[in-house]
Order: C-alpha cells, then structure tokens, then sequence
C-alpha cells in the first residue's frame, strides 16, 4: 500500500535538525520474512511508536515468556516505514536515524540496504544513513526487525518492539558525536564548579587530513556557554584545542569554573543549561544543548552518603521499566505521576533494576530532585533461570550476547547518562551469578575499569545477594572491585537476621556499604490474609507480619551513620515475576495502576516527619463472625494514636522512633516522655469485628492533628473518574 502525503523530514535551515520519527509506522507481528524495501503490504497495519506488541494480546498461562516474562505473546516483528527527505536536508552533510532502544535483537533496512543489529532491548542505537537514503525528496523505506523469540529471556517483563521514540536528524559535515558533550565535574562546592567540558566533534573520513590542517590553523573552534537556572548567562568561552583522537573524531577539552553555583539538591533540583557550538572559519557548524547540575556526590565508609558535604540518608526504591499494561512503551506522564508519589512518599532515591532506563525518566529525576543508581546488566556470562511458573522452557539470556556486546552496551549507557545530575551510583550488575565464581572478579574489575574511565568520579557498586549465602558465598576478592558494597537482602543469612551489616563492618572497616535491595511492605491492594498458611509463600503472608521485619532493618538503616541507604523492592508492582492467574509481582507500594497500597504509609511515617499523617489498616468488611478479633494496625508520625470503633475508645499506644532519652539527670527531661507501647514501627490494636466505623487519631502534644477513618462499605452507587492534570 503506498501513501499520498508522506512527511517531508528536515526541512528547516538550522544548523541541526531533530525531528521526531515516532508516526507513520507500519507493523506485522510474524515469523515470516519479508523482503526489505518493498513498501507496507496489506498484512502490515498502522501504529504509533512507541509501541509495545506483547499488551497488544490476552495473557496465556501457555506463553513462551513463563510467569517471569508476565505470560506474554513475543515472536517477532516487523515495522516498516515510508517517508521523504527534503532535497535541502543535506548541503554537504549527514543525515542520522537514532533509535532510544527497541526489544530486542533488532535488526534495520534502508531502502533494502542493511545497516547493522543491535541486541541489547535497553540501550541506544543509530546509524548514519546519508549514503543509502534518497535525499532528493523521493521516498525512502525503512525495515526494522525486532526479534524478541528466543523465550523466556527476562526475569520481569520486557515488552516487545520499538518501545521508545526515534528520532531522524541532519547536521554538517562538522557535527557534534552523539553524547559528544561531557560536562566532567571533579570539584564542586558552594563557592565554585570546577568544570572539564569535553566536546567530541566528528568529521567526515575524508576531510579528517583538512581538518587536521584547520585545528593547526585555528580555524575551528567550540564554544561552551552555560546558563543559570534562571536563564542568566554565566560563562561564555571559546577553545581551539583540539585534538584528533581515533581518525574520526576531534576532541576539544575546556576547563571552566562557575562561581558561586547553585547546587543541585534533592530539595532545590537546581538545573543549568550548557549550550555547545562549533565553530568553522567564524561560520556555525553545529549548536546542542544539555540540562546538567552542579553537585557533589560522596561515598565514605562512616558517614554513609554525602551529597554537596552533608549526610543524606539514601531513602531508595528499586523500580523496574514498564508501566503496567501501558506495557514497555511508557508515556512519561505515567512516571512523572508515580515519581510525584513516591516522593511524596518520602522516597529521595530510585534504582533503576536492572537495565538502563528510558532518558526521560532520568530527566524526570533530575527536575524532581531524585537521586539514582543506574544499572547496566542483570546478567553476565552466566545464564539465569527465566522459568518461573513453567518447568517446560530452556531459559535463554544476555548472557549469549555479553562477550560480543557488554563493552558497547555498557559505554553507550555511560555516554548518555553521565551528563545527569542525579546519578550518584553505577551498578554494573544485579545478583549475578560470578559473585560466587572463583574468577568473577575479573569481569567486575573489567567493568568497574570501564566505568572509570568514562566517568572517574561517580561510585561503581554491584548489587550482591550471596554476600554470606551458604555453601558458597561471595568472594571478598569481587566484594573489594567495587567501590560501594550492594546488599541484596541483608537479612537473609543466619544471624545476620539481627546483626546485619554489622558483622562485615568490623571485618571489612574500610567498606562503604548500602543496601540495593531489600523486601518492602507489599501485598494486593485491599486484600488481607488472616492467619498464617503453611508453606505460604510471602505473597500470602498475614498483613500483619510484613512491618515486623521491614522495620527492624529500617530501623538499623535509619540509625547507623555507616549504611548509605536501602533501596526496597519494589517501589512499584510490574508485569512479569507472577505465578498464574497472576501477571504482576505484588512487592510494590504502589500498585501497577499508580494507587497506594497500605506499606505505601509505612513509610511515609517514617520517612515525612513534618506534615502529620495517620493510616488505618485493614478495610472494615471483614468476612467474620462479629466479636472475631481482628488486628488493626496504624501508621502514623506522631507521638501517639488513639483507636476508635464506633466511638469507643480502644486505647492510645505509641512507638518512639528514634528513641529519645533524657538530657539531664535522672527523672528530669526536657520534654515529657512518651509511653511506649511496641518497638515495632507500627501500632497494633485486637479489636472484636463489629462493622461500622473505625478511626485512628494521630496526636502531638496533646492535641488531636490528624484522623484516619475506615467504614464498612454499603452498596456501590456509582463509579467516579478524575483527571490527574489537565494539560
């Protein structure tokens, strides 16, 4: 089917042209090959990129992908595409197509001419695409095979396709490399931003002998502007030193000094804008501009976490890419609407698990004032197991692909993040099996080494779950390549249950540590298990049992200036990781939808001193006897709480988190001391189930501040939708 009216792409006179690639896509999901450069036949059907195929079918307890995949369809896919290139577009210069990432095993055509493959589902790509495309205005076509058939190959669910946007683009001859600028920050301070800003510039093949010729005779230059916050220009300068690093590229090298900056901060995400020019005979050749912040980023193995010179305590969550049955192709509405949650939560950090994430929930955290770990690899050369709720399937993996792509991977993400302010941590791994492996610290110090080199200053931690793990636990040789210790549920070994990080501290002095991922409250949403099954898996755990355990780490966590932080699991539910009927882990404290769950308040007590809050636990619609006892629980952050049911009281309890003990001598406080009745970070009441109305009043000195009310439901009436922002 051939198309009137196809776009014209780079049609504007400027220097760079950036178009978005996203519409006019063709798709067939299908094993079949077809041949490249034929225009879209009548099997192919009109999408939108992103675009994500697996949500396009019903889950099937049969699909290759398993329980871990989130049981569904994959195979593989081809999008095709027709469009022209304005006749001007190129004036002696280039024309690029640039994909954020597609899933996986992804494959591209030009005008039937093939370009290259690009495995990894989570990592950037491109090419230059001058020398096969039409750039007379006729049409051009372009062929994407995505190949997501070899099942199950993920741990969580993955989508399938081209899950994020593409972009067409055309420069000059002289142009800026992709993520060709780096704004290197190894001094910051309230008084000043020692700055290393390098610009790699490419060159066309053939002109690179000129072009050594023109950088001896100063005829080409960078220039490096940056602006506050506010817009105010704050430096301007020029730099002609230049020097050709690997016969395609110029790199130019400028240290600048911003005085006086305004520091980024989780609580003032201050972000400055740095535009880069190129410059040839006084002629502009090319012109990009980055968001970037100025901040200092510590690890140390006594104070935990240090962000611009004080301790931060990294209050994380560990949240995995899809956006529940938006699937793989997340609109960032979604996630600047779950961020706003979990930062109104309390939350300050985020682990992005366990693949580089979509560049516009970075910039989300950057003008959201989140810190994040980002994470390259869940798998390395040894194969995991993908088969949860199947025993039929062969797991395949990264692990096929690691030695022919890790590199590229890995530096491409490094590339592209490294200019975000937020990011304080690069985790090069999650639970891999090498731990263990009497060499597997080879592969850790060759990816640390990696990172080091494209980014000296931020921290490489990889997050370990055998640290003490029986018969064979991490080796101290892989433990000491990292420069942050990640522990992977602290408590799960012996007596480290109440020890935890202890031991190793007094083993291991010098070790920075934290923990990159540990169990959260999570549960469904408005469903409570009374009583404990046997052989119950946590899932199906009593509501009541979660908080114990969570809060004795919280608690070690919050109090321990050593422990940098602890990043739970999971911020949010996400597809995949379910036993059938069920499609999505239930981890989160927030539901895949967005909603909060009721671990969601447990920390908000915790972590929010400042506005009283007060939740009440389990709904009163109960299926019970009346005058069975229910457990009633209640969150909240102030002093005291007082429970009611139909307006009887149940008493006031109380938990002093941190405990505060006197200043004087004995029997003389500064402040009257609370009665307290658990050292749990919770109250509990057994209340005799009558249905009604029970609430919660939360307390500061002696005054009733906050009320949770829970009813027992009636008949539903009605079903009320409200917009979350109107734009």
């Amino acid at each position: 089917m051939r198309h009137g009216g196809l776009k014209m792409y780079l049609e504007t006179k400027s220097v760079r042209q950036v178009e978005n690639f996203n519409l006019d896509w063709f798709f067939c999901h299908t094993d079949c090959d077809f041949t490249p450069g034929e225009p879209p036949t009548k099997d192919f059907r009109p999408v939108k990129l992103p675009h994500d195929w697996s949500m396009e079918y019903p889950f099937n307890e049969n699909a290759d992908s398993c329980g871990s995949g989130g049981y569904v369809e994959t195979g593989v896919g081809w999008y095709r595409k027709v469009f022209r290139i304005a006749p001007e577009a190129l004036n002696d210069g280039r024309v690029m197509i640039h994909f954020e990432s597609a899933y996986m095993n992804t494959q591209v055509w030009i005008n039937g001419k093939y370009l290259g493959r690009h495995v990894y589902g989570y990592t950037p790509f491109g090419w230059d695409i001058t020398d096969v495309a039409n750039h007379d205005g006729s049409e051009n076509i372009i062929d994407v095979k995505v190949d997501n058939s070899a099942q199950p190959s993920s741990r969580w669910y993955s989508g399938s396709g081209i899950t994020r946007n593409v972009w067409i683009y055309g420069v000059k001859r002289l142009h800026v490399a992709p993520y060709g600028v780096w704004v290197h920050q190894p001094e910051v301070t309230k008084e000043q931003a020692k700055l290393i800003v390098e610009t790699q510039v490419c060159m066309s093949s053939a002109d690179l002998s000129d072009g050594d010729k023109a950088l001896k005779a100063g005829k080409i230059c960078v220039e490096t502007c940056i602006y506050t916050p506010d817009g105010t220009l704050c430096v301007q300068e020029r730099t002609q030193d230049g020097r050709n690093i690997d016969g395609e590229r110029i790199i130019f090298t400028q240290d600048i000094c911003v005085k006086a900056p305004r520091l980024w901060d989780i609580s003032d995400p201050a972000l400055y804008k740095v535009k880069t020019s190129v410059w040839e005979n006084e002629e502009l050749q090319d012109e990009v501009e980055l968001m970037t912040g100025f901040m200092s980023a510590v690890f140390d193995s006594n104070k935990g976490f240090l962000l611009n010179g004080k301790r931060v305590k990294l209050n994380g969550v560990c949240i995995h890419h899809d956006g529940g049955c938006a699937g793989a192709a997340v609109h960032p509405q979604i996630w600047e609407r779950r961020l706003e949650k979990l930062k109104n939560m309390g939350a300050n950090a985020v682990r992005m698990s366990h693949n580089p994430p979509d560049p516009a929930l970075l910039d989300l955290c950057d003008r959201m004032g989140l810190l994040v770990m980002d994470e390259a690899f869940d798998e390395w050369r040894i194969l995991k197991s993908k088969e949860l709720g199947s025993n039929t399937h062969e797991s395949r993996g990264y692990s096929e692909w690691f030695d022919s792509c890790h590199e590229q991977d890995l530096r491409t993400m490094l590339m592209r993040d490294r200019n975000h302010p937020g990011i304080i941590l690069w985790s090069i791994g999650n639970e891999v099996p090498e731990q263990t492996a009497a060499q597997g610290y080879l592969t850790a110090r060759h990816l640390r080494d990696i990172c080091k080199e494209m980014d000296p200053d931020r921290a490489v931690t990889q997050a370990n779950d055998q640290i003490c793990a029986e018969p064979a636990a991490a080796t101290q040789e892989f433990l000491d390549e990292l420069d942050v210790v990640g522990y992977n549920y602290v408590n799960r070994w012996r007596t480290r249950a109440e020890t935890l990080y202890d031991d190793d501290k007094r083993a291991n002095p010098g070790w920075c540590v934290i923990g990159t991922e540990n169990s959260s409250i999570g549960g469904v949403r408005g469903k409570y298990q009374l009583g404990m099954q046997e052989k119950a898996g946590w899932w199906k755990w009593p509501y009541y049992s979660a908080p114990v355990a969570v809060g004795r780490l919280l608690r070690f966590t919050m109090t321990h200036d050593y422990v940098a932080g602890d990043f739970m699991w999971t911020g949010i539910d996400y597809l995949g990781e379910a036993h059938w009927p069920g499609r999505s882990s239930s981890a989160g404290v927030l539901d895949t939808c967005g909603y909060e769950k009721d671990g969601y308040y447990f920390y908000q007590s915790i972590w929010k001193q400042r506005e009283p809050m007060a939740h009440l636990l389990p709904h009163w619609n109960m299926d019970v006897e009346k005058g069975t006892i229910i457990q009633a629980l209640g969150y909240t952050n102030c002093e005291y709480a007082e429970l009611f049911l139909n307006g009887r009281s149940y008493g006031k309890k109380a938990y002093s988190y941190p405990a505060y003990g006197m200043t004087q001598y004995y029997g003389h406080f500064d402040k009257e001391p609370i009665p307290v009745n658990t050292d749990n970070l919770f109250l509990s009441w057994d209340v005799p189930y009558e249905p009604g109305c029970i609430e919660l009043v939360g307390y500061r000195d002696g005054i009733d501040v906050v009320r949770h009310t829970v009813k027992t439901a009636g008949t539903p009436a009605a079903i009320r939708v409200t917009c979350f922002r109107q734009r």
